[in-house]
């Protein structure tokens, strides 16, 4: 462990329930979706990857909302899309109304949430947590005197009474002793669902009233809640109709039951060390202090102080370990990926159906897995990939037919394409709002997945063959223009134009909704260029000779990705000259800075196009927008090395577009804020997308008297410790989990001192202002900094070899 290093707690707490102002499903309508200011803004959410349960810490009547990401209704956009919904609601009546000593919180380090509070001189506790390895929601109830816990369990199917006739879902619920269990069928696809809710008490007795159990005078009582429906993951749920994608016979009670009864084996005290093993082991890889010292103030204080201007730099450390819990709670290796709402929902149609939408949104959720050391909560979307990738070539077949019908053939290979939308149950296929770089924008993570853990497995049998057959598609579909290859149609995802602007000329069409449709965007070009790029890099790796290659090595060179506009910013449009002559100069994207963030086109050794995309920046304002575009907006500044302004947006998206659970929102709530938060810091502490492993790229201000970070990865495997005080670094240590050569940039490394764990001196050639050497898998190796060579200014970038 390096100095200065500790391990730090982090906890959202209050000293009051979340509120119950208006009823648990008295919503008002917030940009033309339903909205619950207690649901969104108060309760702590916990989940497994498969379950999602929000906690009110309530003690009249507890709630417990509980959300299973295959359970869906019809949706809002057709085609069998579907839309994410509310599984079931647990209440547990209390009736304690006067209670002191009041505290609830959510521990991030172990995941788990906790109530506890006085009532009548009895002190009452309560443990809630989502077990990943036993697939069990876990509530733990005690008391300290004997026989004092009694309360009813009263479970509730939500939504019965439908808003839609397709929507309809029966509810069938049996009280059998210590177990309640509701079944039924939601009507759309239709999908069979269970939950079973186990009572274990002891001391005392149960009693089961209408649909529930009264608990009478025990000492601890133990609940645990499973859930199934008939949803199981694979081509066939994509490529059937609605009738087709589910087996109608295949119940789920047996594998509920199971889960249940292997959890009741167990008992409470194994369920929570292998929750807290799973857990832990994800969680505890990555340390931070950012100059932070904890504060004793309840959350939501916390936030309004900074808000009001008092920026404790605690309160960012914890939004980005925040991002960290929440991804281990909505996406782990078995799972579905985390959605739009991560795995979390009260409504009956979640906003935006909670779907995986593939022009920002599903990506910005793992654009920090990596790099925050979170790489295996990325294989829920792997096998997500592998579920719809058929379904994603009947498009791509479609498309290419679009484009020449003489170019279709049987049994060729023509690539593969999604659209904007998807779903558990569906992708939608490219057009409208969006271009077809949507398909290399999903690439980009795949390539970023084997760059960080260097999984030549995954390389062999999913990335390079993905990029490979999307690079085919690409190739299939580019038009002449000239000496360039353009993609056409193309859009800047959701850009608008209006209407006069289009009649000013444009040589595009404005589309349903003033989108804009024209050849070439930045966007397309720039996500064609990058898959092209990369199949080339992983070829390379692999040593694969195909005369396709030369193809798209050739057409590389014809795609012109990059424009610069007469106010020196960087094109949203080939036609456009000066800035916003087309679309909302103030648009929430900024599809065209792709190139700098996630993409590597635009980088440091480009200084010029560097340059721009800052200059794009700034035309399009620090005014407020959506959460995920004050994301985007912060990850791409940090790309840049701009540190302040990176930090700016951070400093944002705290005071206006996150609430008092941390949640962060659009508005309403979605969780790709969080998840892009959580991106932003790490790259700000650690860039690795050029040759170069880069420490403190981005430090502000705020940050730069003292701190560390331990547990950050760069591409090649390399896990990377750091320590600073005064704005300088004092150490590095790098852990090659890998091995390979390791090279390192910053400003005065070259006269530092390199020793394995052993203390021996390590070999090291100085260039360009950085370091590079040998790595053995598994050696950890400490870099000691020169502050007086730290004084000296850093060093220019050398050119691009």
């Amino acid at each position: 462990m390096m100095a200065g290093a500790n391990d730090r707690t982090y906890e959202l707490w209050e000293n009051a329930p979340a509120p119950n102002r208006g009823g648990d499903f008295d919503q008002v309508v917030a940009r033309g979706y339903p909205f619950d200011a207690d649901w969104e803004r108060w309760s702590y959410p916990i989940g497994n990857g498969y379950i999602g349960a929000n906690v009110f810490g309530r003690t009249d009547t507890e709630r417990i909302q509980v959300t299973d990401k295959t359970f869906h209704i019809s949706g809002l956009y057709g085609r069998d899309h579907g839309g994410l919904t509310n599984f079931l609601e647990l209440y547990l009546d209390f009736d304690h109304a006067d209670v002191s000593d009041y505290r609830r919180a959510l521990n991030l380090n172990d995941a788990i949430a906790e109530v506890s509070y006085k009532h009548s001189g009895t002190r009452f506790d309560r443990e809630y947590f989502v077990s990943y390895p036993d697939k069990v929601v876990v509530i733990r109830l005690a008391a300290d005197k004997p026989g004092a816990l009694s309360f009813r369990v009263r479970p509730e199917v939500p939504y019965v009474n439908a808003q839609q006739p397709q929507d309809a879902r029966t509810a069938k619920v049996v009280v059998d002793g210590s177990l309640i269990t509701l079944s039924g069928r939601q009507a759309y696809f239709p999908i069979n669902y269970e939950a079973q809710v186990k009572v274990l008490h002891e001391g005392g007795r149960l009693t089961n009233g209408e649909n529930s159990i009264q608990v009478h005078d025990a000492d601890r009582v133990v609940l645990l809640v499973a859930t199934g429906t008939n949803f199981r993951q694979g081509p066939h749920i994509f490529l059937n109709p609605r009738e087709e994608k589910l087996d109608p016979d295949l119940l789920p009670h047996e594998q509920v039951a199971t889960t249940i009864r292997q959890a009741v084996d167990k008992g409470y005290e194994a369920l929570r060390e292998n929750h807290l093993a799973d857990y832990r082991n994800l969680f505890g890889r990555v340390r931070v202090n950012l100059n932070a010292e904890p504060t004793d103030l309840p959350t939501s204080a916390l936030l309004d102080a900074y808000k009001q201007g008092d920026r404790a730099t605690w309160l960012e450390e914890l939004l980005f370990q925040y991002g960290r819990y929440l991804l281990i709670a909505s996406s782990r290796e078995t799972s579905l990926p985390a959605n739009l709402q991560g795995t979390w929902s009260q409504y009956e149609m979640s906003p935006w159906t909670g779907g995986y939408w593939h022009n920002i949104n599903v990506q910005m959720n793992y654009w920090g897995a990596f790099n925050a050391n979170l790489a295996e909560t990325f294989e829920a979307y792997i096998d997500y990939f592998n579920a719809y990738l058929p379904q994603a070539r009947i498009y791509a077949r479609d498309l290419v037919r679009q484009r020449d019908p003489e170019l279709v053939t049987e049994e060729g290979d023509h690539g593969w394409v999604l659209g904007t939308g998807a779903s558990t149950y569906n992708i939608m296929p490219p057009g409208g709002h969006s271009g077809p770089g949507t398909g290399g924008f999903t690439a980009k993570l795949l390539v970023d997945y084997y760059s960080f853990t260097k999984d030549r497995e995954f390389l062999e049998e999913v990335a390079y063959p993905a990029l490979l057959s999307l690079s085919r598609l690409y190739s299939s579909i580019l038009v002449p223009h000239g000496d360039l290859l353009l993609v056409e149609p193309s859009a800047s995802p959701e850009q608008h134009i209006t209407l006069s602007q289009y009649e000013r000329g444009v040589p595009g069409e404005m589309h349903g909704n003033g989108y804009y449709v024209t050849a070439g965007t930045t966007f397309d070009q720039g996500f064609v260029w990058k898959t092209f790029n990369d199949t080339l890099m992983l070829a390379r790796l692999l040593g694969k000779e195909d005369p396709f290659l030369q193809t798209i090595a050739e057409q590389k060179k014809r795609l012109d990705p990059i424009l610069i506009g007469s106010s020196g910013q960087i094109k949203e449009y080939r036609e456009e000259d000066a800035y916003s002559e087309i679309g909302d100069p103030h648009h929430r994207h900024i599809s065209h800075l792709c190139p700098v963030f996630p993409g590597t086109l635009v980088n440091a050794y480009t200084p010029e196009w560097r340059a721009a995309a800052s200059r794009t920046l700034d035309l399009r304002g620090d005014g407020l927008t959506t959460g995920w575009g004050m994301a985007h907006r912060m990850n791409v500044r940090a790309r840049l090395q701009e540190a302040e302004q990176a930090h700016y947006w951070l400093q944002q998206m705290l005071r206006h577009r996150t609430m008092e659970n941390l949640w962060t929102t659009h508005p309403p709530f979605q969780i790709d804020g969080n998840f892009g938060v959580m991106a932003g810091v790490a790259e700000m502490l650690l860039q690795s997308h050029t040759d170069w492993i880069e420490p403190l790229p981005a430090l502000p201000e705020a940050w730069a008297p003292s701190g560390m970070f331990e547990g950050l990865v760069a591409r090649g495997n390399f896990v990377v410790d750091a320590s600073w005080q005064d704005g300088r670094a004092n150490r590095f240590v790098v852990t090659a989990r890998h091995g390979g050569e390791c090279r390192m940039r910053y400003p005065g490394i070259e006269h530092a001192q390199v020793r394995d764990a052993k203390g021996n001196a390590v070999t090291v050639q100085k260039m360009d202002g950085g370091i590079r050497f040998n790595t053995t898998k598994g050696k950890r190796y400490t870099i000691e900094l020169d502050h007086q060579a730290l004084a000296k200014p850093p060093v220019a970038w050398a050119s691009h070899p």
